[in-house]
């Protein structure tokens, strides 16, 4: 693979979630021509909480528009109305042609001008649930590894839709992101895969070092926090 069509470019500003009412960047809108790519992310794009999301290890979020077609089929309402176009996840480029199976940790794409690299997978959050209406959407998207990915912006540069996305360098073939998605919430003690992982220098430090703790302790991380939110029972 070298290439693919990048179908949108979207950005969002801060919104109230749901029912939540919590502050949320996540609903983005197709962009018509350049978009500013900076260290930081698109230009014109928000994130809320800027503890968990964003930043230069997951400045740019891409997710597969391949993935659409069975969530709309497997959710059960009001989930699949959010599935009416690029955005539901939140992410910043839409694609079809690549996904988690086939897109790798440190890979280099070139996007329009800009010179992105494959960071890290998707940690999926209970803003999730608020935004498709669907309880345990969070949880959902953990457990299918269709979370989609981040990237770290090596070169600054500008992207629209309708440009390709163009696959420049592959330094780590044997770590499809789906491998990593394998050993975080399915294998979750696999020593082998966690140290693997710890070594994994263009993987964001984040990821490293949770693989590097999970080695120390023998033990998996707390999820609930992350996938429930806050409020009673999450901890």
């Amino acid at each position: 693979m070298t290439g693919v069509g990048i179908a949108a470019v979207l950005v969002g500003g801060l919104a109230p979630l749901g029912r939540s009412g919590a502050l949320s960047g996540i609903a983005k809108a197709p962009v018509d021509g350049p978009v500013r790519i900076g260290p930081l992310g698109l230009a014109g794009d928000a994130q809320a909480d800027r503890r968990h999301h964003g930043g230069p290890e997951k400045a740019v979020h891409h997710y597969a528009f391949d993935h659409y077609a069975s969530w709309a089929d497997t959710l059960p309402a009001p989930g699949p109305a959010v599935l009416g176009a690029p955005g539901a996840f939140g992410e910043n480029l839409s694609s079809t042609g690549l996904t988690e199976a086939t897109i790798c940790v440190g890979d280099l794409w070139r996007a329009g001008t800009a010179l992105l690299q494959v960071s890290q997978a998707r940690q999926p959050c209970w803003k999730l649930d608020h935004r498709f209406g669907v309880p345990g959407m969070a949880r959902r998207v953990q457990a299918s590894g269709r979370t989609g990915w981040y990237y770290r912006v090596i070169e600054p540069g500008a992207v629209a839709a309708g440009e390709t996305l163009r696959l420049i360098d592959r330094p780590c073939p044997d770590w499809p992101l789906a491998r990593l998605l394998r050993a975080f919430y399915v294998d979750r003690l696999d020593r082998d895969a966690l140290a693997g992982i710890a070594g994994l220098a263009l993987l964001s430090p984040s990821w490293r070092e949770l693989a590097a703790r999970r080695l120390e302790s023998g033990t998996v991380e707390a999820w609930r926090p992350r996938l429930d939110g806050p409020g009673p029972g999450a901890g």
